[in-house]
């Protein structure tokens, strides 16, 4: 059981070598913080902590940086996280309202959450499995190609052209869009092809042929956008801090490319203290992330968590201010979208 002083020297160590990019030394220890005793006793609770493999020296010097198990140990103490700033809560609010869309919502505020910590962030678009139908539009295009527009309670908008390779009637467009959103509308997607399945059916038997058409093209627009997204920004500040890794960043990099691994992991985290899911170092068992820190935080529709957002950076990141700001504009996003 480690003593309370203990841990506030690694709360220090901590936060100097988060600041100074320096391994930390019981000789800065003594002369920047008041801990009331002698060199002598925080070189021994330096000590302890190097048993408790919560430090470590990176050469011979006589400085000590934290390992993985120390930066969870002073995540898992903080007490409280930075409150955002005054500007900075104006920039959220500001650039976030006003957006015309969810793609241009969800692009503004992976930019901001990248200038607000200065890491690599990532938003992940509403998992349409979550999601619900708000409204179908159909919209003649010619007299034999048609618009299909699934909008998404979630505020996403999907659009599908079909070909129906013959002349209809125009006219039905309204009844048609009147009748599949009785059908649709506050439903599921993943019910659309279930209740689709008698649609066909109930409509007259001159008027199956279009009918079999808008059908199937609503189904392939659900199925087509099935595939999650993900939008990154904000790489080049991984880039920037490539001492911070032991190796190249090459396979850093090539990780956060792989769209499909990196939303298994933020879709698997979940929320610990301080409202964030977050690994680090060696708890990323992804390859090429083992040297990183990955922050999250799901983001709100209806009350339901639809996606989630989050910061990646190496282990020494200010994880004080990155929780905060992921927290804050994941909630401000939540507030966008109605949740």
């Amino acid at each position: 059981m480690l003593q309370d002083r203990t841990i506030e020297v690694l709360r220090a160590i901590v936060q100097d070598y988060i600041a100074s990019k320096e391994p930390v030394a019981s000789k800065s220890l003594v002369e920047k913080h008041n801990f009331g005793v002698s060199s002598a006793t925080i070189r021994n609770d330096m000590a302890i902590l190097e048993e408790e493999d919560l430090i470590v020296a990176p050469h011979t010097s006589s400085g000590r940086v934290p390992t993985d198990k120390g930066y969870r140990l002073f995540v898992d103490r903080l007490n409280e996280v930075k409150p955002l700033s005054a500007p900075e809560k104006t920039a959220i609010e500001t650039l976030l309202t006003g957006s015309a869309d969810l793609d241009e919502t969800l692009s503004r505020t992976v930019r901001l959450l990248s200038q607000l910590t200065n890491q690599v962030a990532m938003v992940q678009f509403p998992t349409l499995g979550k999601s619900q139908v708000r409204n179908i539009e159909l919209l003649a295009v010619t007299d034999t190609r048609i618009l299909i527009i699934l909008i998404i309670d979630t505020g996403r908008v999907e659009q599908h052209t079909v070909d129906l390779q013959f002349v209809y009637d125009s006219d039905a467009l309204p009844e048609y869009r009147a009748r599949l959103n009785a059908l649709l509308a506050n439903k599921p997607l993943t019910q659309v092809g279930a209740l689709l399945s008698t649609f066909v059916g109930s409509v007259k038997p001159e008027q199956r042929k279009l009918a079999s058409k808008l059908v199937d093209g609503i189904i392939e627009t659900v199925d087509a956008n099935r595939t999650e997204k993900l939008l990154l920004a904000g790489t080049a500040n991984l880039v920037r801090k490539e001492e911070d890794f032991s190796g190249s960043i090459s396979p850093v990099l090539d990780a956060i490319e792989e769209q499909v691994v990196l939303l298994r992991l933020i879709s698997e985290m979940q929320t610990e203290q301080h409202g964030v899911g977050l690994r680090i170092g060696r708890e990323n068992t992804v390859q090429g992330l083992t040297e990183t820190a990955v922050v999250v935080s799901g983001y709100e529709n209806a009350g339901n968590e639809v996606a989630k957002i989050g910061v990646i950076g190496p282990t020494r990141m200010d994880y004080s201010s990155n929780i905060s700001a992921v927290r804050a504009v994941a909630r401000y996003l939540t507030k966008v979208l109605g949740g």
